[in-house]
């Protein structure tokens, strides 16, 4: 190791360098590792554990520490159906380019998707950091029962996972700069329920300040899912839920666990994480607004104009609900009664219209029809509308992901649905999902390299558009697939005229 020499009151002092492996945090210092071009920092508590008397109560600061703490692997995920999750789970995770030197660089603020499910460690970033230049946090957050549950009384109802992606932004704004970070350029992003989530941000008043852009993956804040059309039998959704839905279905929850009267929050609190897990599926889009974090249902902010003005990467991919109908599919297949059953079930005295628009014999399969209809009306034309509203007010530079070849990281394809540019499958293309990078052939590695460039050249200026890539009009939907960067007629080519006929 080089020595730096020093001259302090006149005499000859040796000094060594600092360790770049360990930064100082505001809890205590953290030593992480290096790998590859990149060093990472992971399971950074930035919050304590939230168990006990804490179990849905705001995040605290963690305990401070002393010694050096251990950041080479990573925290627990919070809890979920695998292994190794935990409530005490309040963790995050930094990669910083090898050569970040005193530079500040831009900051990305990444959640995960899955309101009940999934963790920010399995998002490795050392290609986003390192060919961005970059520097890439990404956090956990809690989940399900244990992030999103509600009850009369509860102060913080619904909004505990919420609470914990605020809190990840603060830690980000107080602790970036020691890692290389610019505080002054965050770019939040997410995908899935981490883009719901982003775009609950863009409307919360608590998230003023916190960040300076945004990107939206798959998780437009006007999304939402008629009778059926998410998981069939299940009514209407949207990712969003109502207080006294969400105060409402936790009594019932409490109830159905001996919880009851002036006792229920601490009967709940005494229960085991395994018990409480029982329930975990009914707080899925249960981010609560109509609260104190979020007053406004988020479209209806996004209607009103009542959003942060910061620039805005938003889109999702061609095939959203191929990977949901192939689940579908698996458990009890789509035959063409059952396509008509379901447009009856979605869409009452409009059935036979949507059922003209979208004949199954246009299609590989009655199902290949009923996830056209679905990504169409639920995903890409919601998706639309909201862009052309925050277009309004700020810079929208609008996608769509369409490689129908990407790696199917969801595993769910049946030949009758094959899985084409389905939910989740653009995520390959910009991070190490668990740890590995899936193979990509020389076009979609291409494609990946465009989109880094794109998304990290808008972190660092607003604008995705650097020199040597193909221009991103702020007033055109860019398709990003390997054969060919492109504007496409995405409102056409997603028939959102037609869905303007239908009623919601």
């Amino acid at each position: 190791m080089h020595l730096l020499l020093a001259i302090v009151t006149g005499l000859l002092t040796i000094v060594a360098p600092a360790d770049p492996l360990v930064v100082r945090t505001d809890a205590g210092p953290v030593r992480g590792k290096e790998t590859g071009q990149t060093r990472t920092f992971e399971g950074i508590r930035f919050a304590a554990p939230p168990v006990g008397e804490d179990r849905w109560k705001p995040p605290r600061p963690p305990e401070p520490w002393k010694d050096v703490a251990d950041a080479t692997k990573p925290g627990a995920a919070c809890t979920q159906f695998m292994p190794d999750s935990a409530e005490d789970c309040l963790f995050l995770n930094v990669t910083v380019p090898r050569d970040a030197g005193s530079r500040r660089l831009p900051v990305l603020v990444w959640l995960h998707g899955g309101y009940t499910m999934d963790a920010g460690s399995l998002y490795g970033a050392q290609r986003l950091a390192d060919q961005g230049d970059v520097v890439v946090v990404t956090t956990n957050y809690r989940l399900g029962v244990f992030g999103y549950f509600g009850l009369p009384g509860l102060a913080g109802s619904g909004d505990f996972g919420f609470m914990d992606q605020l809190s990840a932004l603060r830690w980000t704004q107080r602790n970036i700069a020691a890692f290389g970070g610019d505080p002054r350029n965050v770019t939040v992003a997410g995908q899935s329920s981490g883009g719901m989530s982003t775009c609950a941000l863009l409307t919360s008043p608590a998230a003023a300040g916190l960040f300076h852009k945004a990107a939206i993956m798959s998780g437009s804040c006007l999304l939402n899912w008629p009778p059926g059309g998410l998981i069939p039998n299940q009514p209407a959704q949207t990712p969003y839920s109502p207080l006294a839905k969400t105060e409402a279905d936790g009594a019932a929850v409490a109830a159905g666990h001996g919880c009851e009267g002036s006792d229920a929050l601490a009967c709940l609190r005494r229960l085991p994480a395994a018990e409480l897990m029982k329930d975990n599926q009914t707080f899925a889009n249960h981010l609560t607004y109509g609260t104190p974090l979020l007053p406004l249902d988020p479209a209806k902010a996004v209607r009103r104009g009542a959003f942060h003005r910061v620039p805005l990467i938003s889109g999702g991919t061609h095939d959203e609900m191929r990977a949901f109908i192939a689940g579908v599919e698996k458990l009890k297949p789509i035959t063409e009664e059952r396509y008509q059953e379901l447009l009856r079930k979605s869409f009452g005295e409009y059935a036979d219209e949507v059922a003209a628009e979208y004949p199954s014999r246009d299609y590989l399969s009655p199902a290949m029809a009923w996830a056209t209809v679905t990504t169409d009306r639920s995903w890409a034309c919601p998706t639309t509308e909201g862009n052309r509203l925050l277009s309004r007010r700020t810079s929208v530079h609008a996608y769509e992901f369409d490689d129908e070849n990407a790696p199917d990281v969801n595993g769910n394809e049946v030949p009758t649905v094959p899985h084409g540019a389905a939910h989740a499958l653009d995520l390959v293309y910009l991070f190490e999902l668990s740890g590995v990078e899936e193979s990509l052939d020389a076009a979609q590695r291409r494609l990946s390299r465009q989109m880094i460039t794109y998304w990290t050249t808008f972190m660092r200026t607003g604008d995705p558009n650097a020199p040597g890539s193909p221009r991103w009009d702020s007033d055109a939907v860019l398709s990003l697939a390997p054969d060919a960067i492109r504007p496409v007629a995405h409102a056409a080519d997603h028939r959102c005229g037609f869905w303007l006929t239908v009623p919601r």
